[in-house]
Parts: structure tokens; C-alpha cells; sequence
């Protein structure tokens, strides 16, 4: 029983402090715009980071030096599906 002596003050100074931030919330125009951050979401306005291809664009693919060129085996010059003449 002598624990709610404690408890009692602590919650209600607990939710005191809630409602004052709460509060101070409402005043400082934290809720003005609810519906902004929805539709500016949605906008497709951003400009591509430097270095990275647009939307819908393919970025041209480099081969590292010592590497073969995109699209070709380990030997450098046979693609995929393709065997090496003289194999089976």
C-alpha cells in the first residue's frame, strides 16, 4: 500500500508532462499539415545522385581493368550458351 504513495504522483506528474508537450504541439503548429508529407512522398521530383542513371535510362556497364567485358564467359570472348569449338 505504501508503494502507491509513490506510484500515484509519479503517474499523474507523467501524464501532466504528456499533455503539456501535447499541448505545446498544438501551439507551436506540429499538426498544421498532416496531409504534406502524404503527397510530397508521392511527387516525383528528386534529381538523380551524381554518377547514377535517371529513371528508365540504362547506365552503360564498364568492365574493370583485368576483367572480360560485360556479357562474355571467363575467357573473355564467349557468351553465355555458347561452347568453345572443339567441345561437344
Amino acid at each position: 500500500m505504501s508503494v502507491l504513495i509513490w506510484l500515484i504522483p509519479v503517474a499523474l506528474t507523467m501524464g501532466a508532462l504528456g499533455l503539456v508537450g501535447f499541448l505545446w504541439s498544438l501551439r507551436s503548429g506540429q499538426f498544421d499539415d498532416m496531409d504534406g508529407a502524404a503527397q510530397r512522398i508521392l511527387m516525383d521530383d528528386d534529381e538523380p545522385l551524381p554518377g547514377h542513371a535517371k529513371p528508365g535510362q540504362a547506365k552503360p556497364v564498364q568492365a574493370k581493368p583485368g576483367q572480360a567485358e560485360p556479357g562474355q564467359g571467363k575467357s573473355g570472348n564467349i557468351k553465355l550458351g555458347q561452347s568453345k569449338p572443339g567441345e561437344g
